[in-house]
């Protein structure tokens, strides 16, 4: 049996991967959360941590303690939820699937620009979920692979979409809350992915034309392929090269 742990901000979020089992035993955790839990042979606990990558750090540090201290350790940690979707990748419905998960603030402003924490000689802004992991997962959810960045303050204007593409070329989507997972999870040497669905495009803030309860309906259909896609058997090793 493998265990996941699937962290959201929000109680919406979580109750739609909730919705890939139609309903959830609730199962507490130190401090005041609870997880909400799928039975299968992929056992899934869901669990709302809050808004923004320090939130979501915190409990995703708590749940994994709680498993390691009860002999039940997860697998597996995937930062989940609805997020923007940079135009034209990640059109209005549609599954990003975090080839990098990336701090997009995370640093100083200084006279020539924004200088990510890493080039100030300390600390780190990007975590890589392991490729074959995330072709897979992306593959069975119909969903594209791509960067997903994580802001503290979400992106209202053309000029700031435009400054996050330029600086992480091909990101795909924005939400606020994966690096801290990531962060957590690799403090506890658990793998990690990101699943967002989108609801808005990344831009002017127009929240008429966010489309919240697709993207939470995308959002369950990815959780439904996930299971399978991580008991599937691996493929065939490659051949080596012939002489």
């Amino acid at each position: 049996m493998r265990r996941v742990l699937v962290v959201t901000a929000v109680a919406a979020e979580r109750d739609a991967v909730c919705a890939v089992a139609g309903s959830c035993a609730a199962v507490p955790l130190p401090g005041g959360q609870e997880l909400r839990r799928t039975a299968g042979p992929v056992v899934l606990d869901a669990l709302a941590a809050g808004v923004g990558p320090a939130a979501a750090a915190a409990g995703t540090a708590t749940a994994l303690t709680a498993a390691a201290l009860a002999g039940q350790p997860y697998d597996l940690v995937v930062s989940a939820g609805i997020g923007g979707g940079f135009s034209p990748g990640a059109p209005l419905g549609s599954v990003v699937v975090a080839d990098a998960i990336v701090a997009a603030d995370l640093g100083a402003e200084t006279a020539d620009g924004f200088l990510p924490v890493t080039e100030l000689g300390f600390g780190t802004v990007a975590h890589h979920p392991d490729p074959a992991l995330v072709r897979t997962v992306a593959a069975a959810a119909g969903a594209s692979a791509g960067a997903v960045v994580t802001v503290s303050t979400v992106t209202g204007s053309a000029a700031r979409a435009a400054e996050l593409a330029e600086r992480h070329p091909g990101v795909l989507a924005e939400a606020m809350e994966g690096f801290g997972v990531a962060e957590a999870a690799a403090a506890h040497g658990v793998p990690v992915l990101e699943i967002r669905a989108v609801s808005n495009a990344v831009g002017p803030r127009d929240r008429a034309a966010w489309r919240i309860g697709d993207a939470l309906a995308a959002l369950t259909g990815a959780f439904r392929t996930l299971p399978g896609a991580l008991t599937a058997p691996a493929g065939p090793a490659p051949e080596p090269p012939r002489p």
